[in-house]
């Protein structure tokens, strides 16, 4: 059955609604598994070596060991690289088994390649972490189902300019776990990952601005839609994959929901006294004020990015996908920002800066008047 966009957006909204369930819905897994994690120690990562070891598996890391070398001193760290042709290479993988791999690390095909068929006849599962945007012209969104729609591709599939390429390479990448491990993969492609941890500060940024607040730059229309996956859940999804033995391709967000809603929540759950100050789209370009670089995770309803945060995770919410409700999202979110040292907390890293939002806003309310007559 087709949708148009309006019918989408309206079933998306609903069903997101239905898919907010508690944290403690899932049962004690059936059997302890043995879990090989390529990497784990970023963002993703250590939210889901956590959640394993919660339910009871046991789990082996493998990585450089140069990135928060703190984490995890209980388990057993096999140093090396995932490139074969760098220092040990995958050496430490050979001669062992497990039950399944996750990879979150995984970002130029012939590197992805070569851990998969590596691990092809020792490991039982491989569930790979790749983007919503791998998808052939991704930003057109895609209602319930499109995880059929083809992948990206590139004039020179040998590339490995992940700057560049990031999206298509994750394509090319899923094409190689699956040849080497037919029928036996997981691909999880999420969307904006955000929560506790993330270093990007791209949801982190509404939190923390409307906390500080004051007139607020609201972007747009708060019917314009934005869509994200906090970590823990896609955390607690990884692993139920893992405990269920699925092998399919999910899309990994939260279904649509309307702008003004989450800045709203922001406001309710802050208990913030910033006052949001809606600013249309075509006086917000006329200003340079770009969708994600100055506004993140928004995009206007009536640009070519709108669809980029359309996606519909339908089918991974019928395979078990939970979302926790959007302010605990956000309390959770802030009170990590809250935690990290006065120097990082006065560097965001993504939004723009308050004298350039003060600089918009001034501008916004001198030409009203005229925006009036």
């Amino acid at each position: 059955m087709a949708f148009n966009r309006r019918e989408f957006i309206e079933v998306s909204l609903a069903t997101a609604t239905l898919a907010v369930l508690p944290a403690a819905t899932l049962g004690a897994p059936d059997r302890k598994l043995k879990i090989l994690f390529l990497g784990g120690t970023g963002f993703l990562g250590p939210h889901t070596v956590r959640y394993a070891l919660d339910r009871g598996h046991e789990v082996t890391l493998f990585n450089r060991g140069r990135t928060n070398t703190d984490l995890f001193p209980e388990l057993e760290t096999i140093i090396g690289n995932r490139d074969p042709e760098i220092d040990a290479g995958l050496s430490g993988l050979v001669d062992r088994e497990w039950d399944a791999v996750i990879d979150t690390s995984g970002y130029v095909p012939r590197i992805t390649g070569a851990s998969a068929g590596l691990l092809s006849d020792s490991v039982g599962q491989y569930l790979f972490v790749s983007t919503i945007c791998q998808y052939d012209n991704w930003a057109e969104g895609g209602t319930n189902g499109t995880e059929d729609r083809p992948g990206a591709t590139l004039d020179d599939p040998t590339t490995e300019d992940v700057r560049t390429h990031y999206c298509a390479l994750k394509a090319y990448c899923e094409r190689a776990v699956e040849q080497a491990m037919p029928r036996r993969v997981t691909q999880i492609r999420p969307g904006l990952i955000v929560g506790p941890r993330d270093g990007t500060d791209r949801f982190t940024y509404w939190p923390v601005r409307i906390d500080q607040g004051g007139e607020v730059l609201a972007p747009g229309k708060p019917s314009d839609l934005t869509q994200y996956i906090d970590v823990r859940d896609l955390a607690r999804f990884m692993v139920h994959c893992l405990e269920q033995g699925l092998t399919d391709t999910y899309n990994v967000v939260r279904n649509p929901m309307p702008f003004g809603d989450l800045l709203s929540a922001c406001v309710s759950t802050i208990e913030s006294d910033a006052e949001l100050t809606w600013v249309p789209a075509d006086f917000l370009a006329e200003h340079d004020i770009q969708a994600w670089r100055d506004v993140p995770a928004w995009a206007d309803s009536d640009s070519a990015l709108a669809g980029s945060l359309t996606w519909s995770a339908n089918k991974a919410l019928s395979a078990g996908l939970t979302i926790r409700p959007v302010e605990e999202t956000i309390r959770d979110t802030l009170a990590w920002f809250r935690s990290l040292p006065e120097e990082r907390q006065s560097n965001l890293r993504a939004g723009m800066s308050r004298d350039k939002e003060a600089s918009v806003l001034e501008a916004w309310h001198s030409s009203e008047p005229a925006a009036g007559k």
